[in-house]
């Protein structure tokens, strides 16, 4: 995963603009601007996420690693399987989705 998911997940967790964890994203999925899931999901979880944010038009990111590769990716020492960011400027949006779209 890029360098830029990984400046503006740590700029995030400084601001505290996310969310994490499948029950706590599920919970607030109307204050998502962009949800995040790494390939530890359940199916099941993973096709809930993925109906309920395109219900309310909110995009989200296949990480192409495990919860904890994304739990390190945010430089902390536990898992993550699912996150979301509550606020996100719109150029870091575009540039989150242009580069995962490359991989």
């Amino acid at each position: 995963m890029s360098k830029i998911l990984e400046k503006i997940l740590k700029d995030a967790l400084k601001e505290n603009s996310i969310v994490m964890g499948t029950k706590q994203v599920l919970e607030s999925m109307k204050n998502s601007k962009l949800i995040i899931l790494s390939q530890s999901v359940k199916k099941e979880t993973f096709a809930k996420i993925e109906l309920d944010a395109k219900k309310d038009k909110i995009p989200f990111v296949n990480f192409q690693g495990t919860s904890v590769a994304l739990g390190r990716l945010c430089g902390l020492q536990f898992r993550i399987s699912t996150l979301s960011f509550t606020s996100l400027t719109d150029a870091n949006l575009k540039s989150i989705l242009k580069d995962t779209e490359t991989e």
